[in-house]
């Protein structure tokens, strides 16, 4: 699956999403931000034919590191995944990576649910769904959307890897600075990582689909963005 990696100049961990399941290849995308994207990063965009740009970064996150553009036309989501910042009082990011990600599921709902709708336009395609670094955040996002197109657990998985050589991170934890210039370590995912967002979907709602119903997708939002993506 390594030949899902596409050379975007500026951005890590550029892959399609697609190939697996009924998710047809060159419609869905997934990355890091686009903070570093540079002049001919965007060309190759502009030829993938981007409409339409999910970011799921918090809005502390998108005025400290904002996306070049570079004279690309697409539309552009701010769809924070998670609460509007790491320190927040109420509900403060878990710094624990296995906490993080069913805390995710528990707070990914509206976003999500946006995705969908914007993905059920007709001029939707192409999109990419991005975070920082395309790993946490933008791995829940393609994860539920390739479960929709009956993409099987162990590609759904392999996808959902693949961020540890698309980061560096193969060979183990990577320090880096953050938005706040503070180091920290980037470290890498596992399958039970995964497994645990998608668990907490499961437990609280059922299904993937009443998990999106219960954040207000229609079953012809739905309906409308799987027959985009699917083949």
């Amino acid at each position: 699956m390594t030949d899902a990696f596409i050379d975007i100049p500026g951005v890590r961990n550029f892959r399609d999403a697609g190939g697996i399941g009924a998710l047809r290849r060159g419609v869905l995308y997934r990355s890091g931000s686009f903070h570093t994207l540079t002049e001919e990063g965007a060309r190759r965009l502009k030829a993938l034919g981007l409409r339409t740009v999910f970011d799921l970064r918090s809005a502390y996150e998108l005025e400290t590191w904002p996306d070049q553009r570079h004279g690309l036309d697409h539309e552009t989501l701010g769809l924070p995944t998670l609460p509007p910042h790491p320190e927040d009082a109420d509900r403060p990011w878990p710094e624990d990576q296995a906490a993080l990600y069913p805390f995710m599921a528990s707070t990914a709902g509206p976003s999500l649910a946006a995705v969908v709708r914007r993905l059920a336009a007709p001029d939707a395609l192409a999109a990419v769904v991005h975070c920082a670094v395309g790993k946490d955040r933008t791995g829940l996002t393609i994860a539920v959307l390739q479960s929709l197109l009956n993409a099987s657990e162990a590609e759904i998985t392999a996808d959902f890897l693949l961020s540890n050589i698309g980061l560096g991170l193969d060979k183990g934890p990577t320090p880096y600075l953050d938005e706040t210039g503070t180091e920290r370590l980037s470290r890498p995912v596992d399958a039970e990582l995964l497994v645990s967002s998608l668990a907490w979907i499961h437990d609280h709602h059922g299904t993937i689909p009443d998990y999106l119903r219960h954040h207000g997708t229609t079953d012809a939002e739905l309906d409308a963005a799987l027959a985009n993506l699917a083949d």
